[in-house]
């Protein structure tokens, strides 16, 4: 009889000895996986970041770019204005001191020239 109950005892703490086990197990595995799903989220976080940071500055350094090459081409057509007007005022100013007949030649010469460039 006594033998019965002590095979019975340990058999019920065996039991919760196996259940607490499993209750175990079970709580590391599901800390491992939230402790993965979080560093995955965290990785994911950083990598869009980093590409919405690499896009913002590519598209700030193109912009920046594009305003340069304007304003450089702008005043570049301005200065080139300028200068074929100053140009044809000084030939017409000369010609009309010299004579009429070089006036023609002379302000074709400067068309012509502005033209090719």
């Amino acid at each position: 009889m006594v033998e019965e109950v002590v095979v019975e005892v340990v058999v019920e703490v065996l039991v919760v000895v196996l259940a607490v086990l499993v209750v175990v197990v079970v709580a590391v595995v599901v800390v491992v996986v939230v402790v993965v799903v979080v560093v995955v989220v965290v990785v994911v976080v950083v990598v869009v970041a980093v590409v919405v940071v690499v896009v913002v500055v590519v598209v700030v350094v193109v912009v920046v770019v594009v305003v340069v090459v304007v304003v450089v081409v702008v005043v570049v057509v301005v200065v080139v204005v300028v200068v074929v007007v100053v140009v044809v005022v000084v030939v017409v100013v000369v010609v009309v001191v010299v004579g009429e007949g070089v006036v023609v030649v002379v302000v074709v010469e400067v068309i012509v020239f502005v033209e090719v460039e």
